[in-house]
């Protein structure tokens, strides 16, 4: 029969002797796991328990790797529960039950008569009565210690002083762990950032196409590291370029990835056929095929015809590019369809327009006119075209410094919000 707290005096002696007894068997240890259930073996010479466990609240961790990233409580180290959790399990999923009450109340908890608390939702069947103590680091509870027998009447206050006593000394041990565990996690972050911004600059183009009688300016700013911007042009036979630019739904890693197998789809199209519409039909279908449901993406796609300035494009959900004839007035490049990977079969149109000499077409993303919340307001496509127009007579590269110097003014700083991304082209001749 083991020691239960009913049996042990909780003196001074008795306290150090415990709190080394700990801090020996974690003392070699920063990795988070090895340090939890070590804590909980070592309750066992003190407390008798069926089932046992010790769940620190998920925000607290950056990325552990057996417990769903739905739940806000993950099961860290646990004896005589299910090997499995299940992942409806409302106790890890939402914080119910007993465990989570202590989380959020920071209050100790026995009970001697599970059958009887309407708070208890069950992880062993078998379970009769319990204890839960809070785990706290100074003022913040970040997690509980719970231990649980098949008997009745298991737990009394002697039991709470021994597990409190055990918690308050794993928060330090926790706590290293789990500042270790983040440190790790983001020098991990920063270098698959890295990579993935090296990776997606080369998927951009470094420098605009050399067409005679045009000039072209591009900029890419992403809101991270990586974004889910993407502006390309596109060599063809007998001298004409595809032009795209689009927006991934989402940020960062995930969007830049969707990012890539979009390009990847749109280039391997072109290389079988001309036709917009077909060539973006089949890109849309690949898309829904292979992303998730709440994936997509919005993009422009046309090819230009240098020698006699006709473009033909389709619209998938995008933001208008804008027309400016040189007469002043300005046309938006709306036809199309819409936005790609949401529906797998729809059609799409296309629309053909004659750019004349001194016409400027300008295609971007949602962040150069979303400023987002921050600034209260937003430019939209109309105060875009009011500050292209103010600057008309500018080199394209020039227009583009100054639109991102406008836009930052206008938006009180907060211009990047989200990816910031423009092509602008003119017909010189």
């Amino acid at each position: 029969m083991a020691k239960t707290g009913k049996h042990i005096n909780m003196n001074s002696e008795f306290k150090y002797g415990l709190l080394m007894d700990i801090i020996e068997k974690v003392r070699t240890t920063l990795d988070l796991e090895e340090v939890l259930n070590h804590i909980i073996d070592s309750i066992k010479n003190l407390i008798n328990y069926d089932s046992a466990g010790i769940y620190v609240l998920k925000k607290e961790l950056p990325a552990f790797p057996h417990s769903h990233h739905r739940h806000i409580i993950a099961g860290l180290a646990q004896r005589g529960f299910p090997l499995t959790a299940r992942e409806d399990d409302e106790m890890l999923l939402l914080g119910k039950g007993i465990i989570g009450y202590v989380i959020k109340s920071g209050e100790t908890v026995i009970i001697d008569d599970v059958r009887l608390d309407n708070r208890y939702y069950e992880g062993c069947s078998t379970t009769l009565s319990e204890i839960t103590v809070p785990i706290f680091v100074g003022d913040h509870v970040i997690g509980a210690l719970n231990l649980e027998s098949n008997q009745l009447n298991s737990y009394n206050e002697g039991d709470a002083e021994i597990l409190q006593f055990i918690s308050h000394a794993a928060a330090i041990s926790i706590e290293k762990a789990i500042l270790h565990q983040q440190i790790i996690e983001k020098k991990y972050i920063e270098n698959q950032l890295k990579l993935a911004q090296t990776v997606q600059l080369c998927l951009l183009p470094i420098t605009p196409p050399n067409l005679e009688n045009y000039e072209i300016a591009s900029l890419n700013i992403p809101d991270f590291n990586v974004g889910g911007d993407y502006f390309d042009y596109i060599e063809l036979p007998n001298g004409k370029i595809g032009i795209v630019i689009a927006d991934v739904s989402g940020k960062g890693i995930p969007a830049a990835l969707i990012m890539a197998t979009f390009r990847a789809s749109l280039r391997t199209q072109m290389q079988y056929q001309t036709d917009i519409p077909h060539i973006v039909q089949n890109v849309n279908r690949f898309l829904y095929e292979s992303t998730s449901p709440e994936t997509f993406v919005t993009t422009v796609f046309g090819i230009l015809e240098p020698s006699t300035g006709i473009f033909t494009y389709t619209n998938c959900g995008h933001p208008p590019p804008l027309l400016f004839r040189k007469n002043g007035t300005i046309e938006h490049l709306a036809c199309g369809g819409l936005i790609l990977g949401f529906i797998a079969d729809i059609t799409f149109k296309s629309e053909t327009v004659q750019l004349s000499k001194q016409d400027l077409l300008a295609f971007f993303t949602d962040g150069v006119i979303e400023f987002g919340e921050e600034s209260g307001q937003e430019l939209g496509s109309a105060g875009l075209a009011q500050l292209i127009s103010s600057h008309i007579h500018q080199s394209t590269p020039q227009m583009i410094e100054s639109l991102v110097k406008n836009t930052k003014i206008l938006s009180n700083g907060h211009v990047h919000h989200d990816d910031f991304t423009i092509m602008i082209l003119r017909r010189c001749i």
